[in-house]
């Protein structure tokens, strides 16, 4: 069995790297010989001249950022299973059971009335830079794809132009924006657009606005992510911003009233303000109490988000959305961030994906056996490509509903915009090149694109949706190819049967059959078939 592994003391995420790289002490990731008039590259030299700020990773705005620790068992550590027989969800015939007649719509919500054309969604990626420098291409993007994206925590508070009166946000720019660009773009009613809230959002009534002013119909509670134990985290470069923030209720460190923190900043003593937001205090009374809230507010479909919490937390979120009906409840292992998650946090805090999900599995399986109300699921925990999607709706199936991902989308949408900047300077890399120096000769999509839209609308897309509707693209035909070799044609037929566990300790945990056991019976009997034939 593979043991846990941590990068510790030194990593690219934090710009921090050992003296003696070849040499280091496993459990305190120091180096074997630490030597007085040593600058200090690691961590702990780091730390010591620039303290706090070195818990985050670098350099922020610019990176989304994943732990590094490696897991005893991890999603690679199951194999999707294929068949020669028979076909579900289109007739058994070689002509008609193509890859390309995989049908991915699902729909999900009380009514079914949430339709997605793929079987994901961008759980909340909120008021960090790489969010908001990236969003046009996130929201046009996912629109044009038919998927979900959601509006992640703080966006309205973090808006100097918001307006705020009474304690209560009453308009926006930035919130207003993001719903807009995918609004606009949004094509047969497909794909959603979901705004989440914390403890700072709830208090700023952001959702009651959202649904009065904007239109949303989906709204998010929040109980964490997989990246982190606190609630979310900025940093400000601007002293007038910090002093904001801290009048709108944020936790703001240090202080951006004192005057002596004042005069540190200005002389240059420290350069950002971090930005915290607090911890939430779950207890039924007020789940319920909230969740009715915003059914009288008007919200047609509400979410749960959770993360890598205990056991006894996420046995509270599986509980609490089924007996207050919540349409959809993600559930986020450890190790992924998009924003300024502390680092040791990420790599050092709450349960792993697979476990989680496996426990996950059972808890909705105890409630769907005694026939209480389920909520449709989606999974999350550092996917990026098409057999991450297949096993995460299928180790959860039949409860899991869609995929949840964020870095690699933001990548995707980001490279796109990098292609679009290179385009435009008439400075495409070779690397690219060979591709061609133009929209339409580089993104694969452009043309199906630019047919489907027309000239006009094709050529007010920013590059950064035409990458991220590209890639999700890759995604689209490689999940086909993958349910097409297990027979199944429509997504409600992905099983858990579909899965192989590689290990004996992925078996265990997952209750997915090890692969030296899968088909037993099966076997046994088509064999036992054959040496009767032949008596």
């Amino acid at each position: 069995m593979a043991m846990p592994v941590s990068k510790i003391n030194a990593s690219a995420a934090t710009l921090t790297k050992n003296r003696t790289e070849e040499s280091i002490v496993p459990q305190s990731g120091m180096c074997v010989t630490c030597v007085d008039g040593c600058i200090g590259m690691c961590e702990i030299g780091k730390s010591a001249y620039r303290g706090h700020e070195v818990i985050y990773p670098q350099q922020f705005g610019v990176i989304t950022s994943a732990a590094e620790k490696r897991y005893p068992v991890d999603y690679s550590h199951f194999n999707i299973m294929g068949t020669t027989v028979g076909a579900h969800g289109v007739e058994a015939d070689s002509d008609k059971a193509v890859f390309p007649a995989v049908n991915l719509e699902v729909t999900l919500g009380h009514d079914n009335g949430i339709k997605f054309k793929l079987p994901w969604v961008i759980p909340g990626i909120g008021s960090t830079n790489i969010a908001k420098n990236n969003w046009e291409g996130l929201a046009i993007g996912t629109a044009l794809a038919g998927t979900g994206l959601t509006i992640g925590e703080n966006v309205a508070g973090m808006d100097p132009e918001s307006v705020i009166k009474k304690g209560r946000v009453v308009d926006t720019v930035d919130l207003k924006k993001r719903v807009k660009l995918f609004t606009d773009n949004q094509r047969d009613g497909y794909g959603a657009i979901i705004v989440q809230a914390n403890i700072e959002d709830t208090r700023l009534g952001v959702q009651e606005y959202a649904i009065e002013k904007l239109g949303v119909e989906i709204v998010e509670l929040k109980w964490g992510q997989g990246a982190k134990d606190i609630g979310g985290e900025v940093k400000i470069k601007n002293l007038e911003k910090a002093q904001m923030l801290h009048k709108r209720g944020y936790v703001v460190l240090p202080d951006p009233t004192d005057p002596n923190v004042v005069k540190a900043f200005e002389r240059g003593a420290f350069k950002e303000f971090e930005r915290h937001s607090r911890v939430g205090m779950v207890t039924e009374e007020s789940f319920g109490k909230r969740v009715e809230e915003l059914r009288n507010a008007g919200a047609k479909y509400i979410f749960l988000k959770t993360g890598a919490y205990r056991p006894a937390d996420l046995a509270r979120a599986v509980s609490f959305a089924s007996k207050y009906k919540i349409d959809l409840l993600t559930v986020d292992g450890a190790g992924g961030g998009t924003g300024m998650s502390p680092w040791r946090m990420m790599n050092e805090w709450g349960v792993p994906p697979v476990e989680l999900h496996s426990l996950l599995y059972r808890y909705m399986k105890k409630l769907s056996d005694r026939g209480d109300y389920v909520p449709a699921l989606a999974l999350a925990g550092g996917f990026s490509f098409e057999d991450h999607i297949f096993k995460a709706l299928a180790l959860c199936a039949p409860f899991t509903k869609l995929a949840g991902m964020a870095r690699a989308p933001i990548a995707a949408a980001m490279v796109g915009k990098t292609i679009g900047r290179t385009i435009a300077d008439n400075q495409v890399p070779v690397y690219i090149e060979r591709f061609g120096n133009s929209i339409d000769d580089i993104f694969v999509t452009a043309s199906s694109l630019r047919k489907e839209l027309g000239k006009k609308e094709f050529e007010k897309l920013p590059t950064g949706a035409i990458g991220l509707y590209t890639y999700y693209e890759r995604l689209a035909q490689g999940l086909r190819q993958l349910m097409a070799g297990s027979r199944k044609f429509t997504l409600e037929h992905i099983s858990r049967d579909d899965l192989a566990a590689l290990t004996l300790e992925a078996a265990k945990i997952s209750g997915i059959p090890y692969i030296m056991e899968l088909d037993c019976e099966e076997a046994e009997e088509i064999l036992n078939q054959a040496a009767c034939v032949t008596a």
